[in-house]
C-alpha cells in the first residue's frame, strides 16, 4: 500500500506508541480537564501539528544533521526538558484559586500541546529510525510513501486522542464534585512533567 511494507504492522505499532504515557498524552488529559472537549481537541490538533512537522523534518534529514552537531541537539534537548520541568513546577505549586497553568482558550491548547511536542528532538531521531521498517524498497513511492505514512499518524493520532478526550472529559464532570481529587490530579500531572523533562535531559 503506497510502498508501505506490511500495513497492519505499521498501524498497531502507531497505536501502541500512541498509547505509551508520555508528555502528548499528559498534554491531552491537562487540556481536556480545563478546557473540555473543545480543549482536548485543540491540543490533539496541537500534538498532530507538532507530529508532522518533526516526521517531516526527519524526512529531510534532520536528524543526520543533529547527529553530525551535537551540540545543536544537546540544546534543543536541554530546552525541551526546562520547558516540561517548567511546567510541571508551575503546575505542582499552584493554589487553589490561582489561574490554571494551561489557559482555557482552545486556541493556547494548541500552542501548548504544539510545543510540548516540538520541543522533543528525540522523536525525530524515532521517525528517522521508525519509517525506514515499513517501507518496501522494492514498491516506494519516494514522496508519496512518506506522505501516506505521515497521514496515516495523523489519522491514528486524531482518532487516538479523540477517544481519550471524551474519556477524560467524562471522568472529569464526575470528579468536579470533589476538589481535592482534582488538586492532587493536578499535582500528579506536575511530577509527571517534571519527571518526563530530567528524563529527557539525561537520555542519552
Amino acid at each position: 500500500m503506497f510502498g508501505i511494507a506490511d500495513y497492519g504492522a505499521f498501524v498497531a505499532a502507531i497505536v501502541l506508541f500512541l498509547a505509551i504515557p508520555g508528555p502528548g498524552n499528559l498534554a491531552l488529559i491537562t487540556s481536556t480537564s480545563k478546557g473540555g472537549v473543545r480543549g482536548g481537541l485543540a491540543a490533539t490538533l496541537g500534538v498532530i501539528a507538532g507530529d508532522q512537522v518533526l516526521m517531516w523534518m526527519a524526512v529531510a534529514g534532520v536528524a543526520a544533521l543533529l547527529a553530525a552537531y551535537p551540540a545543536a541537539f544537546t540544546a534543543v534537548q536541554w530546552l525541551g526538558a526546562a520547558y516540561l520541568a517548567w511546567l510541571g513546577w508551575k503546575m505542582l505549586t499552584a493554589k487553589p484559586g490561582n489561574k490554571p497553568v494551561l489557559n482555557i482558550k482552545p486556541h493556547h491548547f494548541f500552542q501548548q500541546a504544539l510545543t510540548i511536542t516540538l520541543l522533543n528532538p528525540k522523536a525525530i531521531v524515532f521517525y528517522m529510525a521508525f519509517f525506514p521498517l515499513f517501507v518496501d524498497p522494492a514498491k516506494h513511492q519516494g514522496l508519496i510513501t512518506f506522505g501516506a505514512m505521515a497521514a496515516t499518524v495523523a489519522v491514528l493520532t486524531f482518532l487516538y486522542g479523540l477517544t481519550a478526550v471524551l474519556l477524560t472529559h467524562f471522568l472529569a464532570e464526575r470528579m468536579r464534585a470533589n476538589p481535592v481529587i482534582a488538586r492532587t490530579l493536578e499535582k500528579l500531572a506536575g511530577i509527571f512533567l517534571i519527571g518526563f523533562g530530567i528524563k529527557l535531559a539525561i537520555s542519552k
